[in-house]
């Protein structure tokens, strides 16, 4: 079968329908598929690939070396891979091959970095500004609302007035998957977000999104990315990203409770493991206690 550049695209478009409409995937997902389903599609054209059957383990092998001559991470590299088997299972599922080049490649192991982030004292730093208009009202009720119930920037921008509960108490979020979860919202949080809505008021919006811009339309993540990284450099911080915020406030409920289960509730992890990574923050963190305290941790200079 001809696998020019636009089957292979009308192809790809099928797949992407059936990963929203079907398995439910989120908008964002079926984008970072599409990406990286485009960046091998170019490859093939590259080494004029003419058939689906003639797409071999070994060309599949060669784009993954293509992606680290080309400086992408290993754990890009590995979100690579699974756009391209999940892509190739739906072709096998759908008939047009009879198995998948990826069945026996491999994803690289990634380095296993530790998430960045702050500590109480740094969060309370990061806050440690009077909003002067209605811009500065909506960063710090943002800031508060992703720090108090651990959301991703993504679930924080997609957030509706109508999604609250319980007179503010809780809030309704569509995580990754489209599921949904209920999470707690910390007096501080609801506070700012009693003085944005009062200032939202004033911008012309139909929209039901919590948080807008000055033109009332939702926010973007864009957006909000790099509003908080330049409120972090003004209060004298190094840059922060929304990530951190989401990674603190699991590490500092884990550092107080030590409840894993709960925390990955909250965050809306499908697995456990995912959260498990808290529990090495949480590590270091009584290292350090251990380090700084017990009067026989280090050896005395001589």
């Amino acid at each position: 079968m001809n696998v020019n550049q636009y089957f292979f695209a009308a192809l790809i478009f099928d797949y992407l329908d059936f990963l929203k409409n079907i398995k439910g995937l989120s908008e964002n997902t079926a984008k970072a598929y599409q990406r990286d389903l485009n960046k091998f599609s170019k490859f093939l054209e590259s080494i004029a690939i003419e058939s689906l059957e003639s797409i071999s383990e070994e060309k599949c092998s060669a784009w993954i070396a293509d992606l680290f001559q080309n400086d992408v991470s290993a754990r890009s590299i590995q979100r690579h891979i699974s756009s391209a088997k999940g892509f190739f299972s739906y072709m096998k599922k759908i008939g047009l091959v009879q198995s998948s080049p990826f069945e026996l490649i491999n994803s690289p192991k990634s380095p296993n970095h530790l998430p960045n982030i702050l500590s109480p004292e740094e969060v309370s730093q990061l806050l440690n500004f009077k909003p002067k208009n209605s811009q500065d009202k909506r960063d710090f009720a943002i800031i508060e609302l992703i720090y108090s119930s651990g959301l991703r920037v993504s679930e924080a921008v997609n957030s509706n007035l109508s999604d609250f509960e319980d007179n503010n108490n809780f809030l309704r979020v569509i995580g990754k998957g489209s599921k949904t979860r209920l999470v707690p919202v910390g007096r501080f949080a609801q506070n700012a977000i009693k003085e944005w809505i009062s200032a939202r008021k004033k911008i012309l919006t139909s929209d039901d999104a919590l948080f807008v811009n000055l033109r009332g339309s939702r926010i973007s993540t864009r957006s909000v990315q790099e509003r908080i990284k330049n409120i972090a450099l003004k209060q004298g911080l190094p840059p922060v990203n929304p990530h951190m915020l989401r990674h603190s406030f699991a590490t500092h409920l884990l550092e107080s409770s030590g409840d894993l289960r709960s925390i990955q509730e909250l965050l809306g992890h499908s697995s456990l493991s995912t959260t498990q990574i808290y529990t090495r923050l949480d590590y270091q963190h009584l290292i350090k206690v251990y380090e700084n305290t017990h009067p026989r941790a280090h050896k005395k200079n001589v």
